[in-house]
């Protein structure tokens, strides 16, 4: 009997280090590997603003998805395709060029005196992060649905 818990002891470490191995692996490439989509969405709204680095995050099947940094500390998420999932000013104001116009117009509107620091795009919604720590949530339509402080 003690054999048998040995062995299979065994084959679950050796399991737990083939999964450590085998799951998500981070590499950094070079920012000209990037998803065009990805290298469009840069030129176009942080035009000026280099890339300190580009993250390519590898799951089993394949890229799961970008992290991209930038030399004024903003941080960026794209998907597999260079689709942006998330936009991170680190506390500066991030461009409005790429944000739906109901929710700029929302923000602006509602907070006058704030900007947008972060958004995120989910599956179904929105959630945009205001420089005076409030977070509201859209729907994927744009339009409000609540204030999440």
């Amino acid at each position: 009997m003690k054999n048998v818990k040995k062995i299979t002891g065994v084959f679950i470490l050796i399991f737990l280090l083939i999964g450590g191995f085998v799951s998500a692996q981070d590499r950094a490439i070079n920012p000209n590997h990037l998803p065009k989509a990805a290298k469009t969405f840069l030129a176009g709204h942080f035009k000026g603003i280099s890339v300190s680095s580009a993250i390519e995050d590898r799951e089993i099947y394949g890229v799961d998805e970008y992290k991209v940094y930038l030399n004024n500390g903003m941080k960026m998420e794209f998907d597999s395709n260079g689709n942006w999932k998330e936009v991170d000013g680190k506390h500066q104001k991030i461009p409005y060029g790429f944000i739906p116009v109901s929710i700029k117009n929302y923000s602006s509107r509602n907070f006058p005196n704030t900007y947008i620091v972060k958004i995120e795009k989910k599956r179904w919604s929105y959630k945009a992060e205001l420089s005076n720590g409030l977070e509201l949530e859209f729907d994927r339509n744009g339009n409000f649905k609540k204030i999440d402080d």
